[in-house]
């Protein structure tokens, strides 16, 4: 069990360096004993992070440090710690070191996304005791998962959060916001559309919940799992942050659908629909319900298959013009 353990951690190391995440460097495995580069200075080892005398300036600076380790280790390095604390994070030269990944689990790992969502909780719980405004531990999630965010523009994405989060005050924190956490914290949140059952009822659901009282539903999705699934239409991010990204999730829609040789887009289409993507030629009208929606595919891939080429004769041709082509 300990050399597998062992091997665990030799495979995660390997991962997290060549994400660039600062982490003890792999040197050698022999059976079970793991040989890792030393982190210290003058023979005195890095201490935990638990036991650092922080002023709030910095310990700011080291939470968006952990947080962007966090994102590149979901995003890069494939994977999520599971075991993400304090104690977990050695502090050197004015930097975090990320420490014990033989624990860590790639992220289509049954529980990942639990693992993540706990971590997230820690480290927000030891920066909240150090005066940071942290974001909330559904937002941190959200940074993490969320497919949308680039190094082009995750400067203004943390800068934009980080505003939000400073607005807050200690009473919306310790009342609205913490109930939110804990509902977030013990929701189940899918891993693959597949496991995503009653997606359109949810839907429906949400929108009855706002019609009857907009002031408990501020926020325009309240589905836990639209980010980490694709399912957010314009992948927008924080979800209190919707125009945040606007400008990159517009010139990459128009993008797509120039290539499916879709219409061109229009600012002023776009302010006529009230969104600030393209609009699409196919979209789902809300007044069909399901079962006809599905005949219409049927039908649409029905025409298609009429106009279809047979493999043997689209073989056929491609031989015919390789074949002209060589002569």
């Amino acid at each position: 069990m300990v050399k597998t353990w062992a091997e665990k951690e030799m495979r995660n190391l390997i991962r997290l360096n060549t994400a660039e995440i600062p982490c003890p460097e792999p040197i050698m495995l022999r059976s079970h004993v793991l040989v890792m580069g030393f982190i210290g200075k003058d023979d005195m080892p890095a201490p935990l992070l638990k036991n650092v005398q922080l002023s709030e300036s910095k310990a700011r600076e080291l939470y968006l440090q952990v947080i962007q380790y966090m994102r590149r280790m979901y995003q890069d390095a494939r994977l999520v710690h599971a075991d993400l604390s304090e104690f977990n994070m050695l502090y050197h030269s004015g930097d975090v070191y990320i420490i014990d990944v033989s624990q860590s689990v790639e992220h289509d790992h049954p529980h990942a996304l639990e693992f993540l969502r706990k971590d997230c909780a820690n480290v927000n719980d030891f920066f909240l005791k150090h005066g940071v405004a942290v974001m909330t531990v559904r937002e941190l999630f959200e940074f993490v998962t969320d497919p949308s965010i680039t190094h082009e523009n995750m400067d203004a994405y943390l800068s934009k959060a980080m505003e939000i989060a400073s607005q807050r005050t200690k009473e919306e924190r310790s009342s609205q916001d913490h109930v939110d956490e804990e509902v977030f914290k013990q929701a189940y949140i899918p891993r693959t559309l597949n496991e995503v059952k009653n997606y359109e009822r949810d839907m429906e659901m949400m929108m009855k919940l706002k019609e009857e009282d907009l002031a408990m539903n501020a926020q325009q999705d309240n589905i836990l799992y639209q980010t980490v699934t694709g399912l957010k239409k314009d992948l927008s991010g924080v979800q209190k942050v919707p125009a945040l990204l606007e400008s990159q999730v517009k010139e990459k829609t128009c993008s797509d659908s120039e290539d499916a040789g879709n219409s061109e887009c229009s600012d002023t289409d776009s302010e006529e629909q009230g969104d600030h993507a393209c609009p699409k030629k196919h979209t789902s009208d809300p007044d069909v319900d399901k079962k006809e929606r599905k005949k219409m595919v049927k039908e649409a891939q029905r025409e298609k298959r009429k106009n279809k080429i047979p493999k043997h004769v689209k073989k056929r041709k491609e031989k015919t013009a390789k074949a002209k082509k060589g002569k």
